[in-house]
């Protein structure tokens, strides 16, 4: 039977005050669909409004855009899916086998406290789905509980963009708090890799997280592991 994965996208333009503009970053959703179409699997695009995705436009500009992204942008099947992107609230747990959260600094702004990703991630995990996340993706998961009633991420090897990574980007003060220390907090065990931008994955069971956009389709194929383990 086909693999189905659910690719959760924000839907969040601007953070900070001033307000910055932002969204998700192109490679962190079209790494992981390309895996995931050449495994066969059915990949349906999600955001947390639905609608057109917003894009990080550094994503789409050198020295990001690479021939990956270009190709893309120019398959009108694979762009459907960006420029109309299924409401979060339409998504069920139950129809999909894996979920994963792409990143952009636009998911500070909306994946922490929407309570329909909260409700999706807590029924997926109850019901034994894959859970994935890459960068900022993990934002998604700093208020959902695990079947135990405790963080999703407590006691789980995970990893996500490092607090290095987001003073090096001078991001610090333009999102609400520090993604790995929030996750250490909870109980995660916060791996990384020793360089700055260096990709790094980690799978824990069901979960399976990736430090940055150089990690997209390495934690893509991570994920494929897992669903055919």
């Amino acid at each position: 039977m086909t693999k189905k994965i659910c690719i959760i996208c924000t839907s969040c333009d601007k953070i900070g005050d001033p307000a910055e503009a932002t969204g998700a970053w192109a490679e962190e959703i079209v790494a992981p669909y390309r895996v995931w179409q050449k495994h066969g699997y059915s990949v349906t695009i999600s955001s947390i409004k639905g609608g057109e995705v917003p894009m990080d436009q550094a994503s789409l500009e050198p020295p990001f855009l690479n021939k990956e992204v270009e190709d893309f942008l120019l398959d009108d099947d694979a762009m459907k899916g960006l420029m109309e992107s299924t409401p979060l609230a339409d998504i069920k747990a139950a129809d999909f086998d894996a979920f994963f959260l792409a990143g952009g600094h636009g998911t500070v702004g909306d994946f922490p406290n929407d309570p329909n990703l909260i409700a999706l991630l807590e029924a997926a995990a109850a019901a034994g789905k894959v859970i994935s996340s890459v960068c900022h993706g993990a934002e998604g998961f700093v208020n959902v509980k695990g079947p135990d009633g405790k963080p999703l991420v407590a006691g789980k090897c995970v990893t996500c963009f490092t607090d290095k990574e987001e003073y090096a980007v001078v991001k610090e003060k333009l999102v609400p708090f520090l993604l790995e220390a929030k996750l250490r907090e909870q109980g995660a065990r916060f791996e990384a890799a020793k360089e700055l931008w260096a990709p790094h994955v980690v799978a824990d069971h069901k979960l399976v997280t990736g430090q940055n956009p150089a990690s997209s389709a390495a934690v893509a194929k991570l994920v494929a592991e897992v669903l055919s383990s």
